[in-house]
């Protein structure tokens, strides 16, 4: 009787739950698109509705394993991950009574107070956690300990929405390094918790979790969890963690100076370093802890490129949509063909959407295209489609660049890189992006480096199922399981007379856009989008 690992994934739009083989084979997927909650009256608040929430995944867990056609007895080993940033507070019960999304937003005033407090609180902070107070777990539990203190008061322990899965599963609440990381309440060096961080703006020092390491097994399914799931008690449960480190495991980003592009809704930009590299003094990057100990991965985000190609193709490609559809082929696989004709650069077209990432003062110009014509050979839609492809891939090269400024000196000495890594010099290609031919050739051009896409494009899943190998025996460690697993389909080599090109294209845009964030500045234009507190 064949055995299988389960990965449940908790992202920002939907659950799932993904059966794999113990050789890494997808087997079969079951999921669900859900929605947060926005509380009323609170302004950029986003819930995580875990009443809902578990309902669902467990309707996903079914659905995998009738899709699968296996009996629950197969599954050997579950793990979890979710989206970073997302929080669970637990009462002394293990119940939870309070949760918010990634994207929750609800505690400006909080982030502002906080850095008011003291001059250097968030640059102290951040030299230990890698992390602002934007996407932090401070700011929101003093917003709660303010606007609910009935719920602050029964607060027994705060955890990650991957962490409240397998509390779900097992009884037993803990998390794990690159998540718990996220919240900034936590150290890169050590790994743990900084409780202090908490007791010195007025929080409970003493509701944070044990820490174990992604692929300790941590329980098994109580009967609960198995009348519910439709799992078999006893099932062994693992820690899991964040998406997008999980997702680096499932990309073989596991040596010392890997590079990965995650290009998704959102694009990430990740390099993995020493643990004992201490972020930078300007505070430019995010600094996450990796699943992989001994290493920590500096991190690049470039807001909203996936969507912003969705938006484009859904409101101006109505025509293209239409002969895609005669031809029986992908809409954005027929702009690729179009735009591959469009030449280098798109005519000047300059998009501004995302900025490159300014973690510590961070927001957005307008939306816009910059040197339109009425040439419409010059800008048509396949035209602004290659310069939408052309932007996120320079936002990508300007935040890895910035990543190497500060980490390119320190490459060396982590126990974690036992051998020179064949991607060291390469890019892994992930995503919905990487799965053109057009996309993945103008990021190596635009960085000048290779570009490598591998075979399994679920990445996040499959990180998330060698966790769950590693917790029962199944792999000696996730670098193990990812040197044995990952393989590659495509590579594509950068031409250089193009990079050359986008150099150029690149230092004009920085200029541009400079330009564009002084219209906000002074109230003309609205930005796209703006960190907490700022």
């Amino acid at each position: 009787m064949e055995n299988y690992l389960l990965a449940i994934d908790a992202g920002t739009g939907s659950g799932r739950a993904v059966l794999f083989d113990l050789q890494g084979s997808q087997i079969s997927v079951g999921q669900e698109e859900w929605q947060h909650l926005a509380e009323d009256g609170v302004d950029n608040s986003m819930g995580f509705d875990f009443d809902n929430d578990w309902p669902l995944l467990c309707r996903c867990i079914k659905l995998a394993i009738q899709n699968a056609n296996i009996s629950p007895q197969q599954i050997i080993a579950i793990s979890a991950t979710s989206m970073r940033e997302g929080i669970v507070v637990f009462d002394q019960d293990g119940q939870e009574i309070w949760a918010v999304a990634n994207v929750d937003a609800r505690a400006s005033e909080q982030v502002m107070a906080l850095k008011e407090s003291s001059p250097d609180i968030e640059y102290r902070d951040y030299q230990q956690s890698g992390q602002t107070f934007a996407l932090g777990a401070l700011p929101r539990l003093l917003w709660l300990k303010e606007h609910h203190p009935e719920l602050y008061d029964q607060a027994h322990s705060v955890a990650m929405i991957s962490d409240w899965v397998l509390a779900k599963l097992s009884g037993v609440i803990a998390t794990d390094p690159s998540n718990a990381g996220t919240t900034g309440i936590f150290s890169l060096a050590t790994r743990n918790w900084v409780p202090e961080m908490a007791k010195e703006v007025g929080l409970n020092p003493e509701i944070f979790p044990p820490v174990v390491e992604t692929g300790t097994k941590i329980g098994e399914v109580t009967a609960q969890a198995a009348s519910e799931s439709g799992l078999s008690a006893g099932t062994a449960v693992v820690m899991g963690g964040g998406d997008v480190q999980l997702g680096a495991a499932g990309l073989g980003v596991v040596n010392l100076g890997d590079i990965a592009v995650l290009g998704g809704s959102f694009w990430q930009q990740v390099v993995n370093i020493n643990a004992k590299m201490p972020p930078p003094e300007d505070m430019s990057i995010r600094v996450n802890p990796h699943v992989i100990t001994g290493l920590s991965q500096a991190e690049g985000i470039t807001f909203f490129s996936g969507l912003v190609m969705h938006w484009f193709v859904d409101a101006f490609c109505h025509l293209e949509k239409q002969l895609a559809e005669e031809r029986g082929i992908d809409v954005y696989a027929y702009m690729e063909e179009l735009a591959e004709q469009v030449p280098v650069g798109s005519y000047d077209i300059l998009p501004i959407f995302s900025d490159a990432m300014h973690y510590d003062h961070w927001y957005h110009a307008a939306p816009s295209f910059i040197n339109l014509s009425l040439d419409v050979d010059k800008s048509n839609p396949a035209c602004l489609f290659r310069s939408l492809q052309e932007n996120a891939c320079i936002v990508s090269a300007i935040n890895l660049e910035n990543i190497q400024a500060f980490s390119q000196p320190n490459t060396a000495g982590s126990a974690a890189a036992s051998k020179p890594s064949e991607a060291e010099q390469a890019i892994v290609f992930a995503g919905g992006a990487s799965k053109g031919f057009l996309w993945p050739q103008i990021l190596a051009d635009v960085t000048g480096k290779k570009v490598k896409i591998p075979k399994v494009k679920e990445a996040t899943s499959l990180g998330c199922a060698m966790a769950a190998g590693v917790g029962v025996g199944i792999y000696a460690s996730i670098k193990e399981a990812a040197d044995s697993i990952v393989s590659w389909e495509k590579e594509y080599q950068p031409n250089m007379d193009n990079y050359v090109k986008y150099q150029a294209l690149k230092e004009k845009w920085i200029q541009v856009y400079e330009q564009q964030l002084k219209l906000v500045d002074k109230g003309l234009t609205n930005s796209m989008w703006q960190a907490p507190g700022l």
